[in-house]
């Protein structure tokens, strides 16, 4: 523990030099420029339909985005990953268009159009050329009101989709890992199940469950339509209420989340890979939600100690001990407390070692305090980077939609920057004590090779093991 603590200090001392350097640092980030939210126009059609213009004439767009209440939240317990078809089909045939013609009028126009399902809303967004309005507004109507969700349409995106799990397993596990280690953390707390399903699940779910979903989730009450750009919002506004008044509220009020409690202790799920090289490797625990207060002391801390490439995480794991190729550690911040995690991989031989060091860094960052240069390091980067993501009518168009859905006014936007500004060494250790959790109270999900790693796994904890080739993503009952 000694030696790390020396080590972090020798690294931020060799990267920062002399506290001339951190003057200048801070200096720079007190005179970045503040983000404010753009004007904009809300309204609420009678059948409950919210509806945000951002008008930004910079560039001859109009980017859209919005959500639908629910998501994976909706799906039917015993068959997650309804909600993740259904927005998959949602732009393959609608309204008059097949398919092919769907996807040929937005190419043809040089749009974009996806959606997906997330742990609490189906989300949808692209963009067009501003002429295009009209031809958006039909194809957005179309695929949120009259989906055909085509038989042979449905069959085929569905064994897609479980192709896709398989193809990971079998050549990029890293992509599932944090699957497994919010089954494994959550359970049966909806967070937990899969949001785009799992092979059994999938192959499970039949072209009427996807009919049923529309049918009971999709309504004008539980969505929201964000358009930010080249628009004149007198038109769209007629536009939007003629094609959008005629829609039902849904027939099924949003589910609700209760949040899930921090788990205590570790305990272990090994997923065995026969022949693998490599262990992957993902630690979590319970975190903090959208709302949490200490958000931009979070933010810098996180940033230090996983959050970039010079984090210390990553230096310890990838620049000084060539253990891995990278590390780093998220938090997920929903309606309710998502995950905190750490992900990295290593040589099955250094498995041992790698996670040994990585509970020290966890460690070190609960019971050391943070120095000044290292504070005003971060504060520069984050300040740094936050504008960069608010700089073009799609960043506009989701951050508002996020706002929306989480409650949050424009605060949360404008006042982030002067609040990073202000933060304290105090303010960033209550965070930590806080927000982070102990090496000893974590989930530890291992990918790899089990005949070599089993008797590593059981240093840490009680051990459940399952194979990488079963159809879910959490050991059978």
């Amino acid at each position: 523990m000694k030696r790390l603590t020396t080590l972090v200090a020798a690294f931020i001392a060799l990267i920062f030099g002399s506290a001339l350097a951190f003057d200048a640092t801070a200096a720079a980030a007190a005179t970045t420029p503040a983000v404010k939210v753009p004007a904009n126009t809300r309204f609420v059609l009678p059948n409950g339909l919210t509806v945000i213009l951002v008008p930004k004439k910079d560039v001859p767009l109009i980017a859209f985005s919005g959500f639908i209440r629910g998501g994976a939240l909706a799906d039917p317990v015993d068959k997650p990953g309804v909600a993740s078809l259904v927005a998959g089909l949602l732009d393959r045939g609608a309204g008059k268009r097949s398919a092919y013609e769907f996807a040929d009028a937005v190419e043809g126009a040089g749009g974009t159009f996806t959606a997906a399902a997330t742990a609490e809303a189906i989300s949808m967004y692209g963009q067009f050329l501003a002429r295009d309005r009209a031809l958006l507004i039909e194809l957005l109507s179309d695929a949120l009101m009259r989906p055909h969700f085509d038989a042979a349409e449905f069959s085929s995106y569905r064994n897609r989709e479980i192709e896709f799990i398989k193809s990971a397993k079998d050549s990029d596990p890293s992509q599932l890992v944090g699957i497994y280690g919010r089954a494994a953390l959550f359970g049966a707390h909806p967070y937990g199940r899969p949001q785009g399903g799992s092979e059994r699940t999938l192959a499970a779910i039949t072209q009427g469950d996807v009919v049923g979903f529309h049918a009971a989730n999709f309504g004008a009450d539980r969505t929201t339509l964000v358009f930010a750009g080249d628009l004149d919002a007198k038109w769209m506004k007629q536009a939007l209420t003629a094609a959008f008044s005629g829609w039902a509220k849904a027939k099924s009020p949003a589910p609700t989340l209760k949040p899930a409690p921090r788990i205590t202790g570790r305990r272990v799920l090994l997923i065995d890979s026969p022949g693998a090289v490599q262990t992957y490797f993902w630690l979590g625990n319970v975190g903090v939600d959208r709302h949490y207060s200490g958000r931009p002391a979070l933010d810098l801390v996180n940033t230090l100690y996983g959050g970039r490439f010079t984090s210390i995480l990553n230096t310890e794991l990838r620049i000084k001990s060539g253990l891995s190729y990278g590390a780093n550690s998220s938090f997920v911040r929903g309606s309710v407390p998502g995950e905190f995690s750490i992900r990295s991989f290593t040589q099955t031989g250094t498995t041992g070692q790698a996670l040994d060091l990585t509970f020290q860094t966890l460690e070190t960052l609960k019971h050391g305090a943070l120095a000044p240069e290292m504070l005003e390091s971060s504060r520069a980067y984050v300040l740094g980077q936050y504008p960069l993501r608010l700089e073009t009518a799609a960043n506009w168009a989701a951050t508002l939609a996020d706002l929306e859905f989480y409650g949050l006014g424009k605060d949360y936007i404008e006042g982030y920057g002067p609040a990073l500004a202000k933060v304290d060494l105090a303010e960033t250790a209550a965070v930590t004590a806080d927000a982070f959790p102990r090496a000893a109270d974590l989930v530890l999900v291992l990918i790899g090779d089990a005949a070599k790693i089993r008797e590593t796994a059981a240093k840490y904890g009680t051990v459940t093991e399952m194979k990488l080739s079963q159809p879910d993503f959490a050991p059978a009952p």
